[in-house]
C-alpha cells in the first residue's frame, strides 16, 4: 500500500547489456522501499544482474535479475530492499549493470521511497 509519503524516482540504463553505473539524484530523504524495472526489449545471450548502491554501499535485498529467457519490450522486475536502503536528501543512488546480456536494450528503473 502506498501512502502520501512515497515518491518515485526513475532513471534510465542507456544499455543494460553493457556493464556501467547510472547514477540518480535524491530530492528527499527517506528509506527505498521498493525497485521496480521495464526492459525495452529483449536481450539474450545470459542474464543481466543489477546492483544498487548508496554512497558506495549494496543496498541490501535490492538485487535483481533481468532474465534474457522470455525478455521482451515490458518485461517488470522487482525487489524489496531489507537493509543500508536509507538515502539523504541531495545524495544519490546508485545503478550497476554487470553487462551478462547482449543486446543493445535500454531500462528504466524506478525507486520507491517512503520518506
Amino acid at each position: 500500500m502506498r501512502t502520501l509519503n512515497d515518491y518515485f524516482l526513475t532513471a534510465e540504463i542507456e544499455d543494460i547489456s553493457t556493464a556501467s553505473s547510472t547514477f540518480v539524484a535524491v530530492p528527499d530523504g527517506g528509506k527505498v522501499i521498493k525497485i521496480i524495472t521495464a526492459l525495452q526489449g529483449a536481450i539474450s545471450g545470459g542474464n543481466a544482474a543489477l546492483s544498487f548502491e548508496i554512497g558506495g554501499t549494496a543496498i541490501t535485498g535490492g538485487g535483481i535479475t533481468v532474465a534474457h529467457s522470455g525478455s521482451a519490450a515490458g518485461t517488470v522486475d522487482s525487489s524489496a530492499p531489507t537493509a543500508a536502503n536509507r538515502v539523504e536528501e541531495d545524495g544519490t543512488l546508485e545503478i550497476i549493470t554487470d553487462g551478462g546480456s547482449t543486446g543493445a536494450k535500454k531500462c528504466l528503473v524506478t525507486f520507491v521511497i517512503r520518506r
